[in-house]
């Protein structure tokens, strides 16, 4: 073991920084954009639900046209 690995373990660094070292944005009351990204999962689901509708006899017959051919 060199002596920077024992200097390092000495003191050891692993030990979580005491709480008033913590940058101040983890302490502050902020929500963060939480409404935008209710807005943004909701518009993806619809979007994936609209795409659904419209491709769905396509992909059930690429789907029965597989599985014939697996049959065969």
């Amino acid at each position: 073991m060199t002596n920077d690995l024992r200097e390092a373990v000495r003191h050891d660094d692993l030990t979580p920084a005491p709480e008033e070292n913590l940058p101040a944005t983890l302490h502050s009351e902020e929500r963060g954009d939480v409404p935008g990204w209710v807005m943004i999962t909701l518009m993806s689901a619809v979007l994936v639900a609209g795409l659904l509708a419209l491709a769905q006899p396509a992909l059930e017959g690429l789907f029965s046209d597989a599985m014939d051919q697996v049959r065969r």
